[in-house]
């Protein structure tokens, strides 16, 4: 939807166990805390195919940080860097590295959805503010989630500019073709031992989610590691947070990984959906974006788990794409190296042919794949 869009209309409920009070009608954007979010914004354009939206900084009247805002289709991406040494963005940089800090939801009323979710017991983050400039006004307002995670409550339903207030349009000579990524189809948590059902409570008490399906260490696992998730989606289906726990295992699991080396729960990676994920993945793996990979044997009985698709088998074996099937359809994936230094955020592609589950047929293929570049890294 454009970032002028707003609607109060009555969405298709996808998750009738929500109680979808706020309620939420899209991701507004992500931010994320970089140490050079000029060099940041580079790689997300020409490796990802964003598209630059908007800018914060000195030129703007900012004297602490500049953001750089970066958009494809219903994705939009902030990328946000101190100027200067001290402060709370330097410290959340040297104890995460670069990270998720903000996943803001786009609202009608962020009055509103902050006195449901504080009175709920949410923490506050902050106050609802209205920014405005000559283009109109954005209403934000803010809670506290996992880890130094937060949640802003993005209305924007009077405001027509390039992004809010405090922004100018960002019009560059470089403006890279789209991958065609087209919006977030979920975002996961890792959360620390036995903080799953604490942040599951959170979502269904806080804000009205409902738990969509669950996994535990049987689902999960391998020879060596395993995790527990719990998937909770808000009433449309439009918001859903996965939340991963570690789980007893035989050597340190990914969850156990991420925490290490992100100090703390945050978000493990974003799922980006495409319609086309053959052309899309193949777009960035030319740009440079490197994926895992998993044995050729996953191909040779493959179709006869998941039985008959649309798609050629021979592409999707080229690139990695793994397949799994549910009641509703099947789906495509597949998820990239860690794309930080630390091994921590990465990213997941992912096509929904009908299927509204998560690929559980590909957990173990995944898992191995992933402990094999634990194994590389000495942290298995």
């Amino acid at each position: 939807m454009a970032l002028t869009d707003s609607t109060s209309m009555k969405l298709p409920i996808e998750n009738p166990g929500a109680e979808d009070f706020l309620p939420l009608l899209g991701t507004d954007h992500v931010e994320l805390y970089v140490g050079n979010a000029k060099q940041a914004a580079h790689y997300y354009m020409s490796a990802w195919g964003f598209q630059p939206l908007a800018y914060a900084g000195l030129e703007t009247g900012l004297k602490d940080r500049v953001s750089y805002v970066l958009q494809q289709d219903k994705i939009r991406l902030v990328l946000t860097a101190p100027l200067k040494p001290g402060g709370g963005l330097n410290r959340h940089i040297d104890r995460h590295g670069d990270g998720v800090k903000v996943i803001a939801l786009w609202v009608d009323d962020a009055r509103k959805s902050y006195e449901e979710t504080v009175k709920r017991g949410a923490r506050s983050y902050f106050e609802p503010k209205t920014l405005k400039d000559e283009h109109g006004e954005v209403v934000l307002s803010g809670i506290h989630t996992y880890g130094e995670t937060v949640h802003v409550f993005v209305e924007r339903g009077k405001y027509s500019g390039p992004f809010m207030p405090g922004y100018r349009a960002w019009d560059p000579h470089y403006q890279p073709t789209s991958t065609g990524l087209k919006y977030i189809d979920h975002m996961v948590g890792n959360v620390g031992w036995n903080e799953m059902n604490t942040w599951v409570d959170f979502y269904a008490r806080v804000m009205g989610f409902a738990q969509l399906v669950s996994f535990d260490d049987k689902d999960i696992s391998t020879e060596y590691t395993a995790l527990m998730s719990k998937v909770m989606s808000n009433g449309n289906g439009r918001i859903k947070f996965p939340i991963n726990e570690p789980a007893e295992g035989r050597k340190k699991s990914q969850i156990e990984e991420y925490i290490d080396f992100y100090n703390g729960a945050g978000v493990q990676h974003l799922a980006l959906a495409t319609d086309n994920i053959i052309q899309t993945v193949g777009a960035l793996r030319d740009r440079g974006v490197d994926f895992l990979t998993v044995p050729p044997a996953y191909y040779e009985d493959v179709l006869d788990r998941v039985g008959e698709i649309d798609e050629d088998l021979a592409p999707l074996r080229d690139l990695g794409i793994l397949i799994d099937r549910d009641d509703e359809g099947y789906l495509l994936q597949i998820f990239t190296k860690p794309i930080l230094d630390r091994p921590t955020l990465f990213v997941e592609i992912i096509q929904r042919k009908g299927a509204k589950s998560f690929g559980k047929g590909n957990f173990k293929a995944l898992f191995e794949a992933i402990e094999r570049e634990q194994a590389s890294r000495g942290t298995l």
